[in-house]
């Protein structure tokens, strides 16, 4: 399944594309709410994992805007709640992530994104 929580760790590993491959940019998606169970704790720990700013982009490709653009220094109920909603319930079953560099484009299907590369591709 694609949601936000693996797509902040996935960047373009086509052979010598290895600067500006981060974040892949979603195109054409369909999105579904899935209900996930809130874990505050979960995301305070998983927090220093994040680039912030690839994750806001991303959001708001998706259409959601709850998340502020800096990270905030208070780490209240309703900015985890977003968090939780953003990382964990919104999931893209179908569309493509396209590199921002070679423009390589990885499909989406059934909420599986595919990442393998062609033979000529891999570095």
């Amino acid at each position: 399944m694609v949601r936000l929580i693996t797509h902040n760790l996935l960047a373009c590993h086509v052979k010598g594309c290895n600067s500006n491959n981060f974040p892949l940019e979603f195109k054409d998606v369909q999105i579904e709410l899935r209900e996930a169970e809130f874990n505050p704790d979960f995301l305070k720990g998983f927090m220093p994992k994040l680039e912030w700013k690839a994750l806001v982009d991303a959001a708001r490709q998706l259409g959601d805007t709850s998340l502020p653009l800096e990270l905030p220094e208070m780490l209240d109920d309703d900015f985890l709640k977003n968090l939780h909603h953003v990382l964990l319930e919104i999931h893209v079953e179908e569309g493509t992530m396209t590199c921002p560099n070679c423009k390589h484009e990885y499909p989406i299907l059934n909420g599986i994104p595919n990442m393998l590369l062609a033979e000529h591709e891999i570095g």
